[in-house]
């Protein structure tokens, strides 16, 4: 095998939860963050550095916190050898803490990218393996990875991903405002324990959204996309939520929820109505005096794209 000195990882953005999908349910977007990692010369004298291009560049840290060197950093540690000298560029095109899976490419592109360094030690299912671990659960890290629509389930042996056959009539609509929402807040305002009418609730719709994800379905979409496990608790966090939404069904989408932990919405909608919705989630929000960025996003059936540089 040749030594590969020089790797590129291009990682989509992913929406997780899909409404009654909760923790478990995620789908890889059209929109992408690209990481390109160059090994250095020991001579050089310096463990990594990191570059950042794009939108948000100014806010990417570039020291030891960067979540890119840190899964960087533990796949080495997971393989038992210390990581070597780096150079990473990153090009952001996926928003920083608006709910589209930003930390997940972070942490998918820096385990790619170590396990081609590293000579591909590990087999995909252990890359995956080891991105859940580190991100907690595997709604956005399953899909940044191998794309389309995924469920995970824990077994006896780890996870059990299944691919969620997916309409090629239902389109994505994400509405991205100009504010943040970490993960932390999003979870903070969940109970700890739901009612047995509650757990029921999301069982039938979750079985009805992936029947209505599969068929394109226009009733049942617009029943399953209903939940009561963590969106009722959030919408609080999301400035003009009911107003949207009203708009967003007003124009003819299925439903919208709230993408990963937001504060993004996303919209499901057939083709006939994309543009409708676009310009109905945009004015909606604006009249809440909230800018948002709102665009029509295909399902990426890809996931992570490899190219390697000897």
């Amino acid at each position: 095998m040749s030594v590969v000195s020089s790797t590129t990882i291009t990682v989509p953005a992913t929406t997780a939860n899909l409404g009654a999908g909760f923790d478990c349910i995620g789908a890889a977007l059209s929109l992408y963050n690209e990481f390109k990692f160059s090994l250095l010369s020991s001579s050089a004298g310096e463990n990594f550095v990191i570059s950042v291009t794009g939108a948000e560049a100014a806010r990417v840290s570039t020291d030891e916190s960067n979540l890119l060197y840190q899964a960087f950093s533990k796949f080495y540690e997971h393989i038992g050898q210390a990581p070597p000298p780096v150079s990473m560029e990153i090009k952001l095109g996926v928003p920083l803490a608006r709910g589209l899976g930003s930390s997940a490419t972070a942490i998918a592109g820096g385990l790619l990218g170590a396990n081609i360094l590293a000579g591909e030690p590990l087999s995909d299912n252990e890359v995956i393996e080891l991105a859940i671990a580190m991100e907690g659960h595997p709604d956005n890290v399953v899909p940044a990875l191998i794309g389309g629509c995924r469920l995970a389930a824990t077994s006896e042996n780890g996870w059990e991903i299944c691919d969620i056959p997916w309409c090629q009539e239902i389109i994505c609509v994400v509405a991205i405002p100009d504010f943040e929402l970490s993960t932390k807040e999003a979870r903070s305002v969940l109970p700890q324990e739901v009612s047995r009418a509650d757990a029921i609730f999301n069982t039938a719709h979750l079985g009805l959204l992936l029947r209505g994800l599969e068929t394109g379905n226009p009733q049942w979409l617009k029943a399953a996309l209903q939940d009561k496990l963590h969106q009722p608790y959030r919408q609080s966090l999301i400035k003009g939520y009911a107003e949207v939404e009203t708009a967003t069904k007003n124009a003819g989408a299925y439903g919208m929820v709230i993408s990963g932990a937001g504060p993004t919405l996303l919209a499901l909608t057939d083709t006939s109505h994309s543009l409708d919705v676009v310009a109905a989630m945009a004015t909606a929000w604006q009249n809440c005096g909230v800018k948002a960025e709102v665009r029509s996003l295909s399902l990426d059936t890809q996931g992570a794209r490899v190219m390697k540089h000897n």
